[in-house]
């Protein structure tokens, strides 16, 4: 018997008051024709009503793959935790999901990713919730936001603080969900599952099994069924006796604006030299400042903006293989990639499900991060999850929250001024008229990373800018390298209104970072 259905069969069982986990990160393993048969039967039906949508990284994107934005309904949608949401840039309109979010029409929660899949392991497990010190004097923490996103997330609390064997915690319930919506590539009859056209993992066997495991739904979106038998038992990732039924989506795309790309799903290698290079400018040579607190040999963690640029650095210096990077979606190895298909990596030496990776960055197994700031103030906090009157500009915290909670290293790349005319030649930094505002303020608007913390715990942290390396301090952030062509009291404390000081055996950093040729760098 075949447990392949139609998808309005599928979303047909799902209950008002629903549950439902989602695994996807942006539209990178998106079920994309679920959610939108979920919205459509609400449209006609005016059912399920009053679901909450969990997503441990993410569900669809402003570039066609909805993913969310299906179920951003009035009456539908009634609560949502997601460790981002889908996000664009200023010229796309603004996502369905967001107007509900900032008009208040539903009770939202930005929980960083690795917390999200600890969630669904404890409820599996029938323990009694998340114990965890990821968050701590974050936006994560109750004594600050407690992960809500407005008024109605703030009325309900999912977190709160507590003493366990002599030392502070935040405890996050059990949110046991009643539905998965999970994607693979091939089903068979059975429903079980392989992977061999995705660029990752993500969570789907583990929300599969805590959905099992509480009595619920497991819907399979998958590109192609094959016959019962025909699929190699190591290559099955989802045993199908945790699958209920399975939907056929033939045109699923493998991430955004991508139909399939071998190399993303680790079916070919590409060679070294067809991987385009950072185009020449600032944040390349912000990017290769970065770069140089690599070693070779060492495991590195990327995220989105100009940290993205770092591999490429390695490319162009003739190092491609001389770190290993790992992702949160799962990649490890290879060269992450950056635009449409950022989360997938080519060239990967393993993929390694989501929540597997989330522990290895919880406990800091690796050597350093490479993340991007929005806004840093004078305790070292950074902000990358909230941003004024463009909320949905910034994705959300992802993954940052459970990777900077105690990484050893962490370097934080940014300009230093917005809107600043600059001029970039072999010689220095030219700042030809001031920014419209410094990204160095008083207090940051939403704590992403504790300063605070960091101090706390010892960790060593840098914020590269183009005009200098800032490094967090006991007294505050103190500027230890400055880039050739910058006047350290007008351009960097002049300009940071003395948030930023300089240290009085500050070095100029070489002007081997500004050529548009490759600087020479050795691991």
């Amino acid at each position: 018997m075949t447990k392949v259905v139609t998808v309005a069969e599928a979303v047909k069982s799902i209950q008002d008051g629903a549950i439902v986990s989602v695994s996807s990160s942006s539209t990178l393993g998106c079920p994309d024709l679920v959610l939108k048969a979920i919205g459509a039967r609400f449209e006609s039906e005016g059912h399920p009503r009053d679901i909450t949508s969990l997503h441990p990284i993410a569900a669809g994107d402003v570039y066609g793959v909805k993913g969310m934005d299906h179920i951003a309904k009035d009456g539908l949608l009634k609560r949502v935790l997601a460790g981002s949401y889908p996000s664009g840039p200023s010229s796309v309109q603004m996502p369905e999901i967001w107007k509900m979010i900032v008009e208040d029409r539903v009770a939202a929660y930005n929980v960083p990713s690795g917390i999200m899949f600890d969630m669904h392991r404890e409820a599996a497990a029938k323990r009694p919730g998340v114990l965890t010190q990821v968050g701590i004097d974050t936006f994560v923490d109750p004594q600050r936001q407690g992960c809500a996103m407005n008024a109605s997330g703030e009325a309900a609390p999912i977190v709160s603080r507590t003493e366990f064997a002599g030392e502070t915690w935040l405890h996050f319930p059990n949110i046991i969900p009643d539905v998965a919506i999970i994607r693979a590539t091939t089903a068979d009859d059975r429903g079980n599952l392989t992977y061999e056209h995705e660029g990752a993992y993500l969570g789907g066997l583990e929300q599969a099994i805590c959905v099992r495991n509480n009595g619920g739904l497991v819907i399979a979106q998958v590109k192609r069924v094959t016959a019962n038998g025909s699929l190699r038992p190591h290559d099955v990732r989802v045993p199908g006796h945790l699958v209920d039924c399975v939907v056929v989506d033939p045109d699923q795309k493998q991430t955004t604006e991508t139909a399939y790309d071998p190399a993303i799903s680790g079916q070919v290698m590409r060679p070294w030299d067809s991987f385009s290079l950072a185009e020449h400018g600032v944040e390349k040579v912000i990017a290769r400042r970065a770069a140089q607190e690599l070693r070779r040999g060492m495991t590195a963690n990327l995220g989105f903006g100009i940290s993205a640029m770092v591999p490429r650095i390695l490319l162009e210096e003739g190092h491609p293989d001389a770190v290993t990077w790992a992702i949160e979606q799962g990649a490890v190895g290879g060269v992450p990639l950056t635009g449409f298909a950022f989360g997938c990596a080519s060239n990967a030496d393993a993929f390694v499900p989501s929540p597997q990776q989330f522990i290895y960055f919880q406990g800091a197994g690796f050597d350093m991060s490479f993340l991007s700031f929005l806004e840093v103030d004078v305790e070292g906090n950074v902000n990358v999850s909230k941003l004024g009157k463009k909320p949905y500009l910034t994705a959300g915290c992802g993954g940052f929250v459970d990777i900077t909670a105690k990484a050893k290293n962490i370097v934080f790349s940014g300009w230093f001024e917005a809107g600043a005319k600059i001029a970039l030649s072999d010689s220095g930094i030219d700042i030809q008229a001031p920014g419209k505002f410094t990204k160095m303020v008083d207090e940051v608007e939403h704590v992403t990373f504790s300063g605070k913390r960091a101090r706390e715990q010892d960790q060593n942290v840098l914020y590269v800018t183009e005009r200098c390396v800032i490094r967090l301090t006991g007294n505050g952030l103190v500027a230890t390298e400055i880039m050739p062509g910058i006047d350290p009291q007008e351009h960097i404390v002049g300009a940071s209104g003395g948030r930023v000081q300089v240290a009085e055996n500050a070095k100029v950093m070489p002007k081997a970072l500004l050529a548009d040729a490759p600087m020479g760098l050795a691991l």
